[in-house]
Formats: structure tokens, C-alpha cells, sequence
């Protein structure tokens, strides 16, 4: 069977870069090299495209920046594949299949699902408003309430909005939410520019810091509970929805911060969690629902907050970390499906839904 080309693509100009680069490095570790000829791209923080020829099994290593040559995705139809640049020379690689590990701004927010759909390479993962309205925190919560799921209050506004009228979103916040909240970027991720207040000065410092990262910005009641996600495989539009068990998160800090993520060696999973069968039932039918909801494609992470046995929807996330502790590939391994045929099924479901289109389009000019 012919070998398929996979460009994976992962950095980014975004503050999730590093973390895009972990990811994407466990990935081609375990993508078969029998089925795919696997083509990294590198998009450094100036947003270069670069390929590395020979590249080793280390994505950490910077001398791609020095040595690879630049590229260029093709927008024309008849080309489908990246340009590769040398001096005053272009040379097709043909592409079958774009595998973006790209975390936050610019690459799971839309813009660059929108750059794929125009070239017509299929692609692993949500499509372009799936992927921009489970980015922003607060369209999300308007769709999350009209498929019914309960989540905690909150309150959203833009730069602009409070730099003309601050006093009145403070007084919202404070008779709606209290000052025991979080406080966070619209768009973004890995609690990058999150923080908790719990009185006036770090609520506003906590503001200050969120428009740091983004435009608009989110205020949410503190629920004092637990933490947990559940991971969904499918693509929404066919019907195809499968959700996994429920894992926990477990960290010593007082929120799950970037550190407790990815640095504090303390923090852990416990797969599957801890909790009455109805109440993982609801996040897995709560996860169902909101991906369905955004006509998700691919994959995603649903992460809740459980208070005793209430139940949270606290967000989606399209585009979740394939690092060595991500929750993600931790809940299918827990349902029999290891790494690689996990891959295998992302990117035969960016395959089917690539066809569907291009079939679709072919029978409208007939």
C-alpha cells in the first residue's frame, strides 16, 4: 500500500510554542514509518516555514532554524503540497495529509485550518469555526449554554469595553461573581495568563495580566472542586462520536498552572477517576454534546469541574498536548488503544473528511 505523506507541522507564534514542539515531537516518534513518510515543519516564532531534510527524532534541536530550507504551503488545487525554497528554485513535495500540533493563537484558533482548507489538503483535527469558537472562551460558554450544559457564572469583556467603562464591569463582577474568581485570556491555553483573585487588587492585577494574551478577557466564579477531562475521537457531521472514560487531575498547587502542567514532577493522572458511575456518565454525555455542538472534527478534550457531584463544563479543547504526560493519549491507552493506532485513526478521519468535501464539490460543477 502507498506510503502516505504527512507533513506535521508544530511551533507556531504563539506562548504555547515550546509545548507545541514536545508534542509534536512524541507524535513522529510514534508514526509508523511503514505507513507514512513523515515531513516535519517547523514554524518558528517569526512564523518562517522550515523543513529539515534529515531530520533526527530530537524537534528540540535549533539548528533546523540554520540549516533547513524554507517552505511555502501551495494554494493552487492541481499542486496539493509545500514549495520547498532554494535560492531562485521551488520544488513540490507533495503533501496527502497536514497533522498541525499547534497549541493556542494561530493554530487552534482557526487561522491556520482556514489557510488548509484553501490549499485543499486534508488535515487532522476541527475545521475552521470549530476550532475558533472552542478557542474563545466566551463564545464558547454561549454555545455550552445552548446545549444545555451547566458551568459555572461568569462574566466576559473586551480591552476596550473596560478601559471606557471599568467601575460598572468591576461592580458586575463583584455582585455576580464575587471576588473569588479566575480570571483568564478569551484565547488561550496551557492557564497561560490565568491567575485566581480573591479581593479587589488581584482581580485587577489578574486583568492586567490576561490582556497581556488576548483582547478580551473571562471572569469565572471559583467552584471548589475537583478537576477532570474526557477525551472524544470522531467526526461530528458523520455521526461519528466516541467518547473515552473520565481521567482526574491531581497537582499540589492552587489551580492547575502551567508549572503544575508541564514542570511540577508532584502533579498526576488517575485514569479512570474516582466518581459514581452517573456522574461520569453526564461528563461523557457532556463531552458528546459539546462536541457535537461545534460540529467538531478529529479530536478534543472536555474538561470539567465536579463539585461533590455536580457537574461543571469548564471548556473544549481542539488541539489538546500529545507530551508524555498529556491526558489525552493517557484516556484511549486507557481503552485499549495505544499511541500509534490512535494516530492512525486521527489521520484516517482528516482523510475521510478531506474526500467528503472534495467529492461534494465535484458533483455541485457536474
Amino acid at each position: 500500500m502507498k506510503k502516505l505523506n504527512v507533513a506535521v507541522i508544530y511551533g507556531g507564534d504563539s506562548p504555547e510554542h515550546m509545548i507545541s514542539r514536545t508534542s509534536a515531537n512524541n507524535i513522529i516518534s510514534k508514526l509508523s514509518t511503514e505507513k507514512y513518510n513523515i515531513i516535519p515543519i517547523y514554524i518558528n516564532k517569526e512564523g518562517s516555514w522550515i523543513m529539515y531534510d534529515n531530520y533526527t527524532s530530537d524537534l528540540n534541536d535549533w539548528k533546523w532554524e540554520k540549516i533547513g530550507a524554507n517552505v511555502s504551503l501551495s494554494v493552487n488545487h492541481s499542486q496539493k503540497g509545500l514549495f520547498r525554497l532554494v535560492k531562485d528554485k521551488a520544488k513540490l513535495i507533495c503533501i496527502d495529509i497536514i497533522f498541525p500540533v499547534l497549541h493556542g493563537p494561530y493554530g487552534e484558533d482557526g487561522k491556520i485550518q482556514g489557510l488548509f482548507e484553501i490549499s485543499g489538503i486534508p488535515y487532522v483535527g476541527c475545521g475552521v469555526l470549530s476550532s475558533a469558537v472552542s478557542m474563545d472562551k466566551s463564545f464558547m460558554r454561549i454555545i455550552a449554554a445552548s446545549a444545555g450544559l451547566n458551568q459555572t457564572d461568569y462574566i466576559a469583556f473586551s480591552e476596550y469595553e473596560f478601559k471606557n467603562n471599568s467601575e460598572e464591569i468591576l461592580k458586575n463582577i463583584r455582585k455576580k461573581i464575587g471576588y473569588n474568581c479566575f480570571i483568564k485570556p478569551c484565547n488561550g491555553g496551557s492557564s497561560i495568563g490565568m491567575s485566581k483573585a480573591t479581593k479587589k487588587n488581584e482581580l485587577l492585577n489578574g486583568i492586567e495580566l490576561a490582556f497581556h494574551y488576548d483582547k478580551k478577557v473571562i471572569v469565572e466564579k471559583t467552584i471548589v472542586g475537583r478537576e477532570f477531562e474526557c477525551a472524544v475521537l470522531g467526526n461530528a457531521i458523520d455521526g461519528e462520536i466516541n467518547v473515552s472514560g473520565v481521567g482526574e487531575l491531581k497537582f499540589e498547587q492552587e489551580f492547575y498552572t502551567y508549572d503544575a502542567k508541564y514542570v511540577d514532577n508532584s502533579s498526576y493522572t488517575i485514569i479512570p477517576a474516582d466518581l459514581p458511575k452517573e456522574v461520569v456518565e453526564q461528563i461523557r454525555d457532556y463531552s458528546a454534546r459539546i462536541f457535537k455542538a461545534v460540529d467538531g472534527s478529529g479530536l478534543a478534550r472536555v474538561d470539567f469541574l465536579v463539585d461533590d457531584k455536580t457537574v461543571y463544563f469548564s471548556e473544549i479543547n481542539t488541539m489538546p498536548g500529545f507530551t508524555s504526560i498529556s491526558m489525552y493519549p493517557k484516556l484511549w491507552e486507557n481503552e485499549g488503544i495505544g499511541m500509534e493506532v490512535l494516530l492512525d485513526k486521527l489521520i484516517d478521519l482528516g482523510m475521510k473528511k478531506g474526500v467528503g468535501r472534495e467529492q461534494k464539490i465535484w458533483k455541485i460543477e457536474q
